[in-house]
């Protein structure tokens, strides 16, 4: 099987080839912003000597609890992460068992540190110096997933990922925060660390001295998060204006493949979840240089980050539920906080669901970067880009049309249908997929990821059957499913939007590799209004007879209540699907997706084959609200 270039697994295959490096920073460049920071390294929040700040932060409800938090905390030893537990992941391909205790360790961190700025009577110190020994001893800060050849863990290489960078800013601006109430020896020891495992790695891939980093030309989450960390660690601990500029501009350089991860619409094709994590990070990232340049460097005003941001805001299927496409899990929603620090710079408002939400919930980054979202933001004006609001987002690019039933309609039907092609990041095989809402409940649904193991992100990774093309809305043909890369795509034939109805048709036959496929195109039309609808027809021609199968994926219950109708349901709200297959029987059979998924109700795949094979056809689906009774 081959594996496309775009997926993840690119960060665990053979990518130390100079081609994934990236450029020496402009010297200009990093001479006109060294002149723009501060004289010493500051964090992103107050140091502990400013009381004030330190009043205001005990102030906000995320900290309200945290002496508790840290008094509770000290009175449990510190959870044990022996080699042993690292070596698991590539014994037993297990990511869970070394990140659970991994990310237990990770944020005692913050709490410590969170009670100590609060309280400011030094008991929280000792043992959050024992801590940080402790995150010093590890062999290295990289995820086992990461390191798949171990040449981290037996100390190799020293490269950085998601965890070592968030490791690395985490102690950076505990030692800034803190100061001298830290003892010069932890002090030192940071500072050490620091430069071995984050600094001295990231500089050498700059410089091209060194392979690795791959993630520097990443066009992911990773490119951002890992900047965040990386930028984030050196503006708080390294004394060089210059040499906190260099760092500034590596980043300005390298980002801009972030944002080309988004399809110029600003489709994001790791799903919604990954954009709170991915695109979160590219805003601390330009927060964090904002505030340390005293605006001169604003990564969110560079006009190719305005679509991208505004993803959460248009990807809304129906009240607060929204896509759940690639390896996004069910439920998955914008970040509150995320979100509400986005509507001030962009001068948007957030979705009625999203306003009455109720608490901000936000991680310390979140907190000490994000709160300030007043009217002393510099704005950014984007509210043409959402025109297109209520009634549906169209994004040409990404191929994802979602209908929505628009202003004063009686019923809440909404559906998402997805194009795109089958090499996108965090890719699924399921070009022409589609989910239906009606209610409060996503009635047919794309199952999202399953849980992630050492299958997810290699060459077996489309055995499973949620990310191959069997766990989607979309045809078996020939017996055959959906083959993965850039070329099995959705071609867009035609749209039509009304305020009555959406029209997408698409050419989905390049997703198959059937050469007796010679017309394989899906049609959807979605009706608004008193009685609202989804049709989805498939037209068909081989060159021979061949099988043809749907599929409808759900979390619910289904019954056929006649030969041409099933009822699928969840609670009270449910869907009635109208089968029409040109005279041609059909038989319909089930199947629970047996993988290990997120949700806590498998998803369960329904089949309807045709019961002989066919030259050529059409196969319609309508698909209407309706009443469990």
């Amino acid at each position: 099987m081959t594996i496309t270039p775009r997926l993840i697994v690119l960060a665990w295959i053979a990518v130390w080839t100079t081609g994934l490096l990236a450029k020496e920073p402009d010297a200009t460049r990093v001479k006109s912003i060294a002149g723009w920071l501060p004289a010493e390294p500051a964090a992103i929040g107050a140091p502990i000597t400013n009381r004030t700040a330190w009043a205001e932060f005990a102030r906000r409800p995320e900290f309200a609890d945290a002496i508790e938090k840290a008094t509770a905390l000290a009175q449990h030893p510190i959870p044990e992460q022996p080699d042993d537990l690292f070596l698991d992941f590539s014994r037993t391909g297990n990511r869970d068992h070394w990140q659970t205790v991994a990310f237990e360790r990770r944020a005692m961190v913050w709490t410590y540190l969170i009670g100590e700025g609060v309280e400011n009577q030094g008991r929280f110190i000792p043992p959050l110096e024992k801590l940080i020994a402790a995150l010093c001893e590890e062999k290295t800060w990289v995820y086992p997933a990461h390191d798949r050849s171990l040449k981290n863990f037996r100390r190799q290489e020293v490269d950085i990922d998601l965890g070592s960078s968030a490791v690395g800013w985490s102690l950076a601006t505990t030692r800034n925060i803190l100061g001298d109430k830290l003892s010069s020896a932890t002090q030192r020891l940071i500072r050490e660390n620091l430069d071995r495992r984050i600094f001295t790695p990231f500089r050498d891939s700059i410089r091209e001295t060194r392979g690795g980093n791959w993630w520097i030309k990443g066009d992911n989450n990773w490119n951002a998060v890992c900047l965040a960390g990386v930028n984030g660690a050196a503006l708080a601990t390294l004394e060089s204006r210059e040499e906190r500029a260099w760092f500034i501009v590596a980043a300005e350089d390298s980002v801009q493949n972030f944002l080309n991860g988004f399809t110029p619409d600003g489709y994001c094709s790791e799903g919604v979840g990954y954009w709170n994590y991915g695109f979160g990070h590219y805003l601390l990232l330009s927060e964090t240089i904002r505030r340390a340049t005293d605006g001169h460097v604003d990564f969110l005003s560079n006009p190719k980050a305005v679509r991208p941001a505004l993803f959460g805001a248009r990807t809304e299927i129906a009240a607060d539920i929204y896509p759940s496409i690639a390896d996004c899990s069910p439920g998955s929603r914008p970040s509150l906080a995320l979100m509400t620090f986005l509507t001030n710079r962009f001068d948007f408002d957030l979705p009625p669901s999203q306003s009455a939400a109720g608490k901000v919930t936000r991680s310390v980054n979140e907190s000490f970067l994000l709160s300030d979202a007043s009217s002393r933001l510099p704005k950014i004006s984007a509210r043409s880009e959402l025109d297109d609001l209520p009634w549906r987002t169209w994004f040409p690019q990404g191929g994802v049309l979602i209908c929505r039933p628009g202003t004063n309609q009686p019923s809440p039907f909404a559906v998402c249908l997805k194009g795109g092609n089958n090499a996108e990041n965090h890719n699924h095989n399921d070009v022409g997929t589609f989910m239906v809402v009606s209610g409060k409940t996503m009635l047919i649904c794309d199952p999202g990821s399953e849980v992630y193991t050492s299958r997810t992100f290699s060459a077996k990774r489309y055995e499973s059957k949620v990310l191959n093309s069997f766990g989607h809305a979309v045809p078996v043909i020939a017996g055959k499913l959906q083959r993965e890369g850039a070329d099995a795509r959705g071609v867009v034939l035609e749209t039509k939007f009304t305020p009555t109805q959406d029209t997408l048709r698409l050419d989905i036959r390049s997703a198959y590799a059937v050469p007796e496929l010679k017309k394989l195109e899906r049609a959807f039309i979605y009706q608004r209004g008193p009685a609202p609808s989804l049709t989805v027809t498939d037209s068909i021609q081989f060159s021979k007879p061949s099988t043809y199968e749907a599929a409808l994926i759900t979390w619910g219950q289904w019954k056929r209540s006649s030969d041409n109708e099933l009822l699928i349901s969840d609670g009270s709200d449910a869907v009635r699907v109208q089968i029409d297959s040109g005279n041609i029987p059909f038989e319909v059979a089930s199947e629970v997706l047996d993988e290990h998924v997120h949700t806590k109700t498998k998803p369960v795949r329904i089949g309807l084959k045709l019961s002989q094979p066919i030259t050529h056809g059409e196969f319609k689906l309508t698909i209407q609200p309706a009443k469990n009774n």
